[in-house]
């Protein structure tokens, strides 16, 4: 929302000022405060995530752990497990009844999402932002 006023306001400025250094530094500071206001919310969910973490209990602290090992555990059934189950039984003549299967687009959506999130830590590891 805050991009879409920064063009207004800006042309806003040539109306009221006429320095133009001082018109050209409150465009860029216009310009940065939608990415400042970001960092900012971004900042303060580390501190929620940080908090969370050290949380005593495994429902705050442990729902992140779940769901990955629930992703990972459910990739590698579609993936690995049951093929492998499928091929085994048709082989050996045992007929199987129909395997579950997972609606992949929804898991992958989740998965891709929380290894996003790990690979911004790993940035912010190698860049010492954090310890």
């Amino acid at each position: 929302m805050l991009t879409a006023l920064i063009g207004p306001v800006t042309g806003l400025l040539d109306k009221f000022i006429e320095d133009k250094d001082q018109k050209a530094k409150l465009a860029h500071d216009i310009a940065t405060m939608s990415e400042k206001h970001a960092q900012e919310l971004a900042k303060g969910q580390l501190e929620i995530n940080k908090a969370e973490a050290q949380h005593k209990s495994i429902f705050v602290a442990g729902w992140r752990p779940f769901i990955g090992w629930t992703c990972g555990i459910a990739l590698c059934w579609h993936f690995v497990l049951q093929p492998i189950v499928i091929f085994l039984t048709a082989y050996i003549g045992f007929t199987l009844p129909e395997l579950p299967t997972f609606d992949m687009g929804s898991l992958m959506t989740v998965l891709m999402g929380m290894l996003g999130l790990g690979s911004l830590r790993t940035y912010e590891k190698q860049k010492g932002l954090t310890k």
